[in-house]
């Protein structure tokens, strides 16, 4: 007789999954779900603050940068971690945490998604 037991296995755990804002303006119009969820994407870079972050991050070798190294935008740290909260919540970065440095990195379907709806404009 063994002692042994089979336990299952977990599934890792997957962040959620980023959906892409929208089709291109010219496909169809907006519903209002995906209005709204453009318009937050929009709103969150229209700061200048949030933009910097954004670049800051989208231009950092590797595609991601931690805080530690973005955070020089002429706020305070407590504000710096407000932006992205929002830049986050806006689906444009997503993170990771990293002992005790967060890291964060675009999301290119959600990017690609958004120059998509605004390059059929052109």
């Amino acid at each position: 007789m063994s002692n042994t037991k089979v336990l299952p296995l977990l599934e890792p755990e997957v962040p959620e999954a980023v959906v892409p804002c929208c089709p291109p303006l010219t496909e169809r119009p907006l519903t209002a779900d995906e209005a709204e969820k453009t318009a937050r994407m929009f709103k969150a870079l229209g700061d200048p603050v949030r933009l910097r972050l954004f670049s800051a991050v989208a231009s950092h070798d590797g595609g991601e940068a931690c805080v530690c190294d973005i955070s020089d935008v002429g706020v305070s740290q407590p504000t710096v971690s407000h932006h992205l909260k929002k830049l986050k919540e806006a689906g444009l970065l997503s993170s990771e945490r990293r002992g005790t440095w967060v890291y964060y990195r675009v999301e290119p379907s959600v990017v690609a998604a958004m120059g998509r709806m605004l390059s059929a404009l052109g």
